[in-house]
């Protein structure tokens, strides 16, 4: 199995818009939402600005491109 890596931690609305970019090129993401995951369990935990986007690291080469736009385009609009 191949490991899977951290490309990306971000508010939840921004997350989904990278993983709706990786998937337009056959790369799918997995989220991982600490306070989604908490509050499901009975506590809250994480934060809202703290959504992790992983993917699988023998697809970081084709992903590298649409994540670094992405996060370009980020701090162009802060």
């Amino acid at each position: 199995m191949d490991d899977i890596i951290k490309v990306f931690v971000g508010g939840a609305v921004t997350v989904n818009l990278l993983k709706t970019e990786l998937e337009v090129i056959g790369i799918y993401p997995i989220i991982k939402n600490g306070r989604q995951t908490g509050a499901s369990a009975g506590f809250i935990g994480g934060t809202d600005t703290s959504v992790e986007l992983y993917i699988s690291q023998s697809e970081t080469e084709k992903a590298e491109v649409i994540v670094e736009d992405f996060k370009q385009r980020q701090e162009e609009n802060k």
